[in-house]
């Protein structure tokens, strides 16, 4: 029955190809190892960093915890952290801007080893204010709106992989999921007494966005999804599907009747 669980998997698995392919690139640098078996001399990760979802203006603080390492650099996207080489990432104050996949390269010597990708994703409304408006380069510079309750907006990073589901939401060339972790909540809840629960991407119209219960109900179409009310499960995650032209900064949905 529930069919968009597959695909929120699937973004947890490119990343962790991603930091495989990145450890067995790491691990095979010397081919004069006189033991290939023996990896003493390569950081050995304990602790990964955790996904997170966060309202904005709040601190956000990864971190990694690794046997035999003498360095850490800290990659948001891809792409170095200027000034980030300790074990423990703090974003003071985060925004919009801050949205993104992070992971952190363990070092020793010349050998490094990388983390998973850990999501960040950020969250405007609800119990602060109950709408955003963002500038071109995805800052927050406006946020107003009712004390209490939703909209909410939040922001996610969106991911480039092609692939097609039915007539709904079709092929696509690059999704962006916006989930909870299980200790968050595992995904956003209706608010009591709410009778309109709907996800609605405001910024394009070309695009298709799922629901997902955490009891398997799950619904798409084009824009925006109506949540039926009384809403089956007690939580609910959320999918937009691009079916070209996927965005390269952090992407907004507007779910209305959810706490934050």
């Amino acid at each position: 029955m529930n069919k968009c669980i597959p695909h929120v998997v699937s973004l947890t698995a490119i990343t962790g190809w991603i930091a495989l392919v990145g450890m067995a690139q790491a691990q095979t640098t010397d081919p004069l190892l006189a033991d290939p078996a023996d990896q003493s001399e390569f950081p050995q990760i304990t602790a990964q960093p955790l996904d997170q979802v966060v309202p904005v203006g709040s601190n956000v603080v990864l971190s990694v915890q690794a046997n035999n390492a003498n360095g850490y650099q800290w990659l948001r996207n891809g792409l170095p952290v200027e000034g980030q080489t300790n074990s423990i990432l703090t974003i003071q104050n985060a925004g919009v801007s801050d949205v993104g996949l992070y992971s952190c390269q363990v070092l020793n010597g010349d050998q490094a080893v990388p983390t998973r990708a850990a999501s960040v994703e950020a969250v405007v409304g609800g119990d602060n204010t109950a709408a955003a408006s963002t500038s071109g380069n995805g800052n927050v510079v406006i946020a107003s709106g009712v004390l209490g309750g939703g909209p909410i907006t939040v922001f996610g990073t969106p991911i480039l992989g092609g692939g097609s589901q039915g007539s709904c939401p079709g092929p696509y060339t690059g999704v962006v999921a916006y989930t909870k972790t299980v200790s968050q909540g595992w995904g956003w809840a209706p608010i009591s007494g709410a009778t309109v629960l709907t996800a609605t991407d405001t910024n394009r119209t070309d695009t298709k966005v799922q629901y997902c219960g955490a009891y398997g109900d799950n619904g798409c179409a084009q824009t925006t999804v109506t949540i039926p009310y009384p809403p089956y499960s007690p939580v609910y995650r959320f999918t937009i599907y691009f079916t070209n032209n996927v965005p390269t900064n952090a992407y907004s949905i507007v779910l209305t009747g959810f706490n934050r």
